[in-house]
């Protein structure tokens, strides 16, 4: 627990706010000291592998299967694919010796690990019965982060999913796109958080890929955050590594790919972000460490009773993830760290409580109702269902509410300065419209993201920057 209980900064003021929750909360501490490293403390672990959790049940639903790859890889592999080495050779922390002897090759920790798994595809894809081959790794990835760091949200050291698969023909890693598109929705929706599905220009995609595609939050300081992304790397990867296999004709080709890299540790910064208040985290009940606190209220010759009934509650419950709070500190003080930390619900149990065969329910999220015992179970899982659907509500309407449109430049310039994302009319989405986002970037910090991909948006006019027939609506943000 905190030395000092209790969030200072309001939400409004969100940097100062962000960093006393990740302190506080008992999320990171950031004292380690090699910068952009931080120790991921217990209740931030906790969200982590909850996270992590729901992700990987969704993957294997959809066949795909566990496994763990080394954390270094030779500098030859990252070589082998041109474009992959342009995009992360200054981005890589190497190693160089081992002891004081200099090493014949040069290595890499892993910034992502197409280099370390297609080597071994090449080696495991013989024929097409061994396809669709769908692997991932739950794993921690490194980075030379050059930008200012921000816990979870841009650092050297995070953790993240990677799914790679290796398909039979285009038309299968196409759908395998989709695929990972309704997992990563699915898992979101239960953490109540929405986003927005962009495809990526020309050139912001993946170093290697044939077509990338970003799922992206609006967080309270008006800039995009990134929170995952789904690759279709055609045979981009499977040329330079052999990845091929002979077809049922006796014929060999090569492989088409996909890669998913879910941002577990951004996709914590967002529940952070969006569903947090002044008083500190709002946890939605699937990943939050604690479901349920109890808090017996005794009075002075009652407490067995309290207590005991306390204990039976607790037991109860036992399907949920609960805690019954016995320590020698007041109520109030309890409620205030409880809260502090986001756990979704709180009962309390007083001599009142036990006389009228009641007990009382305090949400999270602000709601407060007294039961009778006897609907415990039941009203405690609809209540805390009941919770996400609000979180989920909520945050919906704050992504709705900072989309805005604007119709030249000059209006895109006052939007930008109170952040969130704003669509124009773009000229390109390839090559011919870079320069025009390069004038964006440089005259307002800001990006072209993207075009939505869910939902196709018509231009009606002119580029904003060049003033050529627009062939896209793209989106324009700020981002980590």
């Amino acid at each position: 627990m905190s030395e000092e209980l209790g969030i200072k900064a309001s939400k409004s003021d969100f940097g100062k706010w962000y960093l006393e929750v990740i302190d506080k909360c008992g999320i990171l501490d950031k004292r380690y000291p090699v910068k952009g490293f931080p120790i991921y403390m217990p209740w931030g672990m906790f969200l982590i592998r909850q996270i992590a959790n729901a992700l990987e049940k969704e993957l294997e639903k959809t066949g795909h299967r566990p496994v763990n790859f080394p954390v270094i890889i030779p500098e030859s592999s990252l070589k082998k694919e041109k474009e992959h080495v342009k995009g992360f050779e200054n981005e890589v922390f190497w190693i160089t010796h081992a002891g004081k002897n200099e090493l014949d090759e040069r290595l890499f920790l892993r910034p992502t690990s197409e280099t370390a798994f297609y080597p071994m595809y090449s080696l495991w894809i013989r024929s097409y019965s061994d396809l669709p081959l769908k692997l991932y790794q739950t794993v921690q990835v490194y980075r030379y982060e050059t930008k200012m760091t921000k816990p979870l949200m841009r650092g050297r050291e995070f953790f993240w999913i990677e799914a790679h698969t290796a398909q039979k023909s285009n038309e299968a890693a196409v759908k395998q796109v989709k695929e990972d598109m309704r997992i990563f929705e699915a898992v979101l929706s239960e953490l109540g958080i929405p986003f927005l599905l962009f495809e990526r220009p020309s050139w912001d995609r993946f170093p290697g890929a044939e077509s990338s595609y970003a799922y992206e939050i609006i967080i309270p300081d008006g800039n995009t955050l990134q929170i995952g992304t789904t690759h279709n790397l055609g045979q981009r990867f499977s040329k330079p590594f052999d990845i091929s296999f002979t077809d049922e004709k006796g014929k060999k080709n090569l492989v088409y790919q996909t890669c998913f890299g879910p941002g577990i540790s951004r996709i914590a910064a967002a529940v952070i972000s969006l569903h947090g208040d002044d008083k500190g985290l709002v946890l939605p009940p699937d990943i939050a460490p604690l479901q349920i606190v109890i808090v017996p209220i005794l009075l002075k010759g009652r407490e067995k009773n309290v207590m005991k009934k306390a204990v039976e509650v607790n037991k109860r419950l036992d399907k949920f993830r609960t805690l019954l709070d016995e320590r020698n500190y007041r109520p109030g003080f309890k409620f205030n760290e409880w809260e502090m930390k986001g756990v979704p619900l709180r009962i309390e149990i007083g001599p009142k409580d036990i006389e009228k065969n009641q007990v009382t329910l305090v949400r999270r999220d602000g709601k407060n109702i007294t039961i009778d015992e006897k609907e415990l179970e039941k009203t405690v899982r609809s209540e805390l269902d009941e919770m996400t659907k609000s979180l989920r509500s909520a945050a919906r309407k704050y992504s709705e509410s900072n989309i805005k449109e604007a119709g030249s430049f000059n209006e895109l310039e006052k939007m930008m300065e109170k952040g969130g994302f704003v669509k124009v009319n773009f000229c390109s989405v390839d090559e011919k419209g870079e320069a025009c986002a390069e004038r964006i970037e440089k005259s307002l910090g800001a990006e072209v993201r993207g075009v939505l991909f869910n939902k196709k948006e018509k231009p009606a006019g002119k580029c904003i920057v060049c003033g050529k027939p627009a062939s896209h609506v793209v989106y324009i943000a700020k981002a980590y």
